[in-house]
């Protein structure tokens, strides 16, 4: 890296520069008390699990309060614990036993919006137009001589429009409210001191109780332009183009300035930020030296299976970093985007296979693109359950309770697909994730054979390959060096090299290749007769 830049990537022994980070949905991962939701008791449960699979860093998913219309990504006390999963002393005991273990703990930190059970939000609708309570907020008189149509032409990422309008304390329809989520998540405005002052006291709050960091929701949404003009047209949840109004507005730079400065108290702690951007300037802003630690950069997790798509992911990504001497991310998926396995799969009826046969080139591909991702220089997050190579879910309608459902009107099933609770043990649900079957959302039948139990005990497991890459990953000075030497390779492959000596090489084609020089290290799929298979990835040095 320049040493123009070295600000940002601070001291080489900066926990957060090369780290494996597990993305843990509490929802999701483990229910000990019974009533089928996930909860922090669970968490620290499994602290052993993670430990064996060996993860740096763990990524907690909001706890805080929440009526849980949004899955706790609709906060209504930024500075406790919901009891759905514990309470403060299960979160600093948490912190605790993952610290004794060596592993850093971040959580989400949701400073876009709150939840309209938020204290702030029920004084504003008791409060009049144009007062100090409602200014925290977007409030804005309608269009039309009654005021009867929204501000603006905005429309909500989980469908529907970005406004919501109110009834005032006299019992009149009044002023609307901007929500570019769910109507139960109004946006808050930074240009009022409070939102700011108070985003500050909740990382305080949680940075002295021990937490390494944050995720940052919504990064690149938090400063709205002024006079919210329209936006030219509409756009697909979480799929943010540079030019759309509602997102990447400049002046979100001077709140991340805000937000690292207090990071910067307490040495040692790192933030990453949501930041859905196109171009690799702008990704770029946001994390200059001043700024985010690290960003999400989607462009891996958005790219198709095919070589020229997963190259051309790796160089922007890297190219987008490297302007600025910050260090990339690496993810193939999370709770907002579909599973890599599924994502993977080959269209089943395009390619006259049975749905099961087109998973199953999906879970080869997944198990290729994790080596791949883990031999790049920079941060990996892994989403829970994608070391065990877990698929979506095919989840019946009845089921459905993520608001992207109710809120397209039932066009977009949402996200709950990638939601599953994680399948550990046993022969049918809920596979030790509870001990009620009646889990918060259902655990399919036929992942018996991709629980951890099961994969433990086999040695070509997905979670073996997993846990043989992270210990290689450590151990090995190949690994060592912040950037990648493309190779020469057969049409619908690559390979690159790390500094330290590791190449990296991916068969994306329908054929066996050969394989670069070198002794193999490791190989997501066995070798034939000396050949790289298709959907395979190797490690060499």
């Amino acid at each position: 890296m320049s040493e123009q830049y070295v600000t940002n990537s601070g001291p080489a022994g900066d926990w957060w520069r090369n780290a494996v980070v597990y993305q843990v949905y509490p929802r999701s991962f483990s229910d000990l008390n019974g009533d089928g939701v996930g909860d922090l008791a669970g968490v620290i449960d499994r602290l052993g699990y993670l430990e064996l699979l060996g993860v740096d860093a763990i990524w907690l998913s909001p706890i805080m309060r929440s009526p849980m219309v949004d899955h706790g990504y609709d906060v209504s006390d930024p500075r406790d614990v919901d009891p759905l999963f514990g309470d403060l002393d299960d979160f600093d005991r948490l912190v605790a036993e993952a610290h004794d273990r060596d592993m850093k703990v971040t959580m989400d930190l949701v400073p876009n919006h709150t939840s309209d059970q938020h204290a702030w939000f029920s004084q504003a609708l008791a409060a009049e137009p144009g007062s100090d309570e409602r200014a925290r907020y977007f409030f804005r008189d309608g269009l039309g001589d009654d005021g009867s149509q929204p501000p603006n032409n905005w429309t909500s990422v989980f469908g529907g429009p970005a406004w919501s309008r109110v009834t005032e304390p006299d019992g009149s329809l009044g002023q609307w409210y901007l929500h570019l989520f769910a109507p139960e998540q109004p946006d808050l405005d930074f240009t009022h001191p409070d939102v700011l002052d108070d985003l500050r006291t909740t990382m305080r709050f949680w940075l002295d109780r021990g937490v390494d960091g944050f995720r940052i929701d919504v990064s690149h949404g938090l400063a709205k332009p002024e006079g919210l003009p329209d936006m030219p047209d509409a756009v697909e949840i979480l799929k943010h183009t540079d030019d759309d109004p509602r997102f990447n507005d400049p002046g979100v730079h001077a709140i991340h300035r805000e937000i690292r400065s207090v990071s910067d108290e307490y040495p040692g702690t790192a933030n990453v930020g949501e930041v859905w951007v196109s171009s690799n300037d702008a990704f770029a802003d946001y994390v200059r030296p001043d700024e985010l630690h690290l960003g999400f950069n989607f462009r891996l997790a958005s790219a198709d299976f095919a070589a020229d798509r997963v190259k051309e992911a790796i160089t922007e990504s890297l190219a987008a970093t490297t302007s600025v001497g910050a260090v990339p991310t690496w993810t193939l998926s999370n709770h907002d985007v579909p599973r890599e396995v599924t994502r993977y799969a080959p269209d089943a009826a395009e390619q006259g296979l049975a749905d099961g046969q087109a998973l199953a080139v999906g879970a080869l591909r997944a198990r290729a693109m994790a080596m791949v991702e883990l031999a790049l220089p920079g941060t990996v997050f892994i989403y829970n359950g994608a070391e065990l190579g877990l698929p979506d879910a095919d989840l019946p309608d009845d089921v459905l309770v993520d608001p992207v459902w109710e809120n397209s009107g039932h066009t977009d099933r949402g996200r709950d697909a990638c939601r599953v609770p994680l399948p550990w043990e046993g022969a049918e649900p809920p596979f030790g994730f509870s001990s009620t079957a009646d889990t918060w959302l259902p655990i399919p039948a036929d992942w018996a054979g991709l629980t951890v139990e099961a994969q433990l005990e086999d040695i070509f497991s997905t979670l073996s390959l997993y846990r043989q890459a992270l210990e290689l990953r450590y151990v090995r000075p190949e690994f060592s060096g912040d950037t990648v030497e493309w190779y020469g390779a057969p049409d619908g492959c690559i390979a690159f090299r790390r500094p330290g000596g590791l190449i990296c090489a991916l068969n994306a084609s329908a054929a066996p290749i050969p394989l670069p020089p070198g002794q193999v290290l490791l190989v997501s799929t066995p070798l034939e007769n000396g050949l790289l298979p298709p959907n395979t990835a190797a490690w060499l040095v």
